[in-house]
């Protein structure tokens, strides 16, 4: 017979210490996002305007020629136009910093500080699991805390492999303290053992790999939302109309609504593969602790739902009449069955799933 361990309380309290430190180094960095945003230059917008008023067909501007010595130098000005699907070719945004020293300077602290509050927040999820000698998602309070962690990696993992994706932090990190603000208030459960069901190797790998398919969901549904308002924004460059100053300030240093929904894509792209395999590890688990594979408890219906959004997302990708905004509408509906899928069918819904509780 095996003995559950007894709780280390005070390796929960350094969790909790750790959970409420890492909010609070995670607000400085939200700060110095807002201040990347707020003293970064305005002076290098207008390039999407700029880029539109060349139209598909116009003739190019006349080439000059220059003396350099005894030799002729052609200079032949960039000429963007639009491509012939009707995508536009124009430059991305020079970021939030707006390409200007001070911006960048801010920017840089805030990743710095980002990637601190990152490894406090890391140390929390981790005491959290030494103390109960297990691993730390057994509710909904470890599965937010190990959820942001991850999705801040993620995003950290980005920047470290060269990937310019700084426009994402400030809405990453609001959306980091809003989801911890949460879970150490209305999802707080004290560090307890799990129930029996769910004491398997399985909890490993099927909580793990849903946890890390929501976060890359999630980044890559906050690349859905920008490239909504960036196209808008390009829509109505391209239409003769006059953005707002907000607007301009704002949508012009990110990406081009290209570059937003290619990014979004291969995220999304990159992950479905894992969600398939979360649902069939759930699968197995299931048939090892109750006995089916299948049951149709609300949970497996909702991942399920959430993984056929996401495949009619990738197939409206290649279908040449669904892309661009419809494939992008697609991908938010996925993803909110994705959230409903954990917050909707575990606060409001009863079913096999529900031991493990709020």
């Amino acid at each position: 017979m095996t003995f559950a361990a007894a709780t280390n309380e005070n390796l929960a309290s350094i969790s909790n210490l750790l959970i409420y430190s890492a909010m609070a180094v995670y607000t400085l960095a939200f700060l110095a996002y807002i201040a990347e945003w707020l003293f970064g230059s305005r002076s290098k917008v207008g390039r999407t305007a700029a880029a539109l008023t060349q139209k598909t067909g116009a003739k190019a501007p006349a080439v000059t020629v220059k003396k350099a010595g005894g030799t002729a130098v052609l200079e032949r000005p960039e000429v963007v136009v639009r491509a012939a699907a009707g995508a536009r070719d124009v430059p991305d945004g020079p970021g939030a910093h707006g390409g200007d020293e001070q911006g960048d300077l801010y920017g840089r602290i805030a990743v710095s500080l980002t990637a601190l509050a990152f490894a406090i927040e890391f140390g929390g999820v981790l005491t959290r699991a030494l103390s109960v000698q297990r691993a730390p998602w057994g509710n909904m309070y470890e599965f937010n805390i190990t959820f942001s962690t991850v999705a801040v990696g993620v995003y950290l993992g980005f920047l470290a492999l060269k990937k310019d994706i700084r426009w994402l932090g400030l809405p990453l990190i609001t959306s980091v303290l809003l989801d911890l603000g949460i879970a150490v208030t209305v999802l707080y459960t004290a560090s307890d053992q799990l129930v029996p069901a769910l004491h398997s190797y399985w909890l490993y790998i099927h909580v793990s790999t849903a946890i890390l398919c929501g976060a890359v969901f999630y980044v890559g549904a906050v690349g859905t939302i920008l490239y909504l308002f960036r196209d808008s924004y390009e829509n109505k460059l391209a239409t003769g109309g006059k953005p707002g100053r907000f607007a301009t300030s704002v949508l012009e240093r990110l990406p081009a609504s290209a570059s937003l929904d290619k990014f979004s894509y291969r995220v999304n792209a990159a992950v479905f593969p894992l969600w398939t395999f979360t649902i069939i590890a759930g699968a197995i688990w299931a048939g090892d602790a109750w006995g089916r594979y299948w049951g149709w408890d609300p949970k497996e219906v909702w991942s399920f739902i959430t993984w056929v959004a996401y495949a009619c997302y990738l197939h409206a990708r290649a279908t040449a009449g669904w892309k661009g905004r419809k494939a992008a509408y697609i991908a938010l509906i996925a993803f909110g069955c994705w959230l409903f899928n954990y917050y909707g069918v575990n606060i409001f819904v009863s079913g096999k799933h529900s031991y493990s509780g709020v």
